[in-house]
């Protein structure tokens, strides 16, 4: 077991691919400790700096933290209200952030934090201002975190999710044809699972990735990759 021991503090917990990484680091027999609204092992608030500080209070210490929170709005930036920008932004930069502050003193060497970004992290897609830009901030956070804690022995890397089935693409997968052309775009045939997600946090937790720091690691069905029509 490649977690076998190792206490893994894990936020958006309840659904998604937060709850198919806690269920898969806890196979591979880690401690696993749930964050979440509610529906997990601890209640938390990830952009409230209490709620988040309340959520870590008693861990001694942490092997390994997924910041899975997230959530997201869609519209350009000009029929973006500052509201909703702000819930972004507070949701997930500022959660990744207050998380990482907590776990980071419960952390030695060999620890490793795996926060989610995006493929619209990566390259631009219509109508996601707010949640392009968020990603896009993880994926500087976590070079940055890289940098600062590879002294200490604590890896930081993020995974970049294509459109998987979570309660973010929910109106995907209910329009057949809006979910067929999206799965179009994806160079193997379909959109990912939740648990796609978490083999790739695993990797990434785990001694195998013992020699990755500060990478953005695509899971998107090659979505990345271009596109696959001959033009």
């Amino acid at each position: 077991m490649r977690l076998a021991g190792k206490t893994i503090v894990i936020t958006g917990a309840a659904s998604g691919i937060g709850a198919a990484t806690l269920q898969l680091c806890r196979a591979e027999g880690a401690i696993t400790i749930g964050l979440d609204l509610a529906g997990a092992d601890r209640v938390c608030d990830v952009a409230d700096a209490d709620s988040v500080r309340s959520a870590f209070a008693g861990i001694e210490a942490i092997h390994g933290l997924v910041t899975s929170a997230g959530i997201a709005v869609r519209h350009p930036a000009d029929e973006q209200d500052e509201a909703g920008w702000d819930a972004v932004f507070d949701v997930n930069v500022k959660g990744a952030y207050l998380c990482s502050r907590e776990a980071l003193p419960r952390m030695g060497a060999g620890a490793s934090i795996v926060h989610l970004s995006s493929v619209v992290g990566l390259m631009g897609v219509r109508n996601r201002a707010a949640y392009s830009a968020s990603k896009g901030a993880i994926l500087s956070l976590t070079r940055n975190m890289a940098l600062d804690y590879a002294g200490r022995g604590i890896r930081v890397n993020c995974l970049c999710p294509g459109f998987t089935r979570t309660g973010l693409t929910r109106g995907i997968f209910a329009d057949p044809d809006r979910k067929a052309r999206i799965e179009a775009m994806h160079p193997l045939g379909r959109m990912g699972e939740p648990e796609d997600i978490a083999r790739a946090a695993l990797f990434l937790l785990s001694g195998d990735a013992g020699w990755i720091t500060g990478v953005a690691l695509p899971v998107d069905g090659g979505f990345t990759a271009g596109q696959r029509d001959d033009v």
